[in-house]
């Protein structure tokens, strides 16, 4: 079962998850920043690989806009610390292996994969306002091109 997607405009819901580093991250501490919060399925896989890397070169101008990039996985620490040292990712990526924060932004759930119905991460991502309210809500992302996608939604093509 899927849980209920958010929609734009309802309250981003509050979590801390430990980043690659252990370090603890809070999403209320972030409150007076806007925030580009994305999940996806599993480090180090291909597709996964792409989007990470997409956000770590388009970092500079989420950055310049205003904006923290947050990778949301169900990996463990020590997972996100190869993952990010392998490729050089140089914003936080955070564990979330019990899924709890992943079935309240409703990314969990069923989907199909080859054909097949299965439960797993739905690749989404949210753009956050600096009062922790949604913007917008992009469930069911495809890797390739989403960053291109938001930096579009943001204004910061060119």
């Amino acid at each position: 079962m899927t849980a209920p997607r958010l929609e734009p405009g309802s309250p981003a819901p509050d979590f801390t998850l430990p980043d690659q580093n252990g370090a603890p991250v809070s999403l209320r501490d972030l409150r007076g920043n806007r925030v580009v919060l994305y999940f996806y399925p599993a480090a180090m896989t291909p597709g996964c690989t792409t989007e990470a890397c997409d956000f770590r070169d388009s970092l500079a101008s989420l950055q310049g806009a205003g904006y923290t990039v947050l990778g949301v996985s169900r990996d463990d620490v020590a997972k996100l610390a190869r993952f990010a040292e392998r490729d050089a990712l140089t914003f936080p990526l955070l564990s979330d292996v019990d899924l709890a924060v992943h079935q309240a932004y409703g990314v969990w759930g069923e989907k199909k994969n080859y054909g097949k119905v299965v439960q797993g991460v739905i690749r989404s991502t949210f753009l956050i306002d600096e009062h922790g309210v949604i913007t917008h809500a992009l469930y069911n992302v495809k890797a390739t091109g989403h960053v291109a996608r938001i930096r579009k939604l943001l204004g910061l093509t060119g």
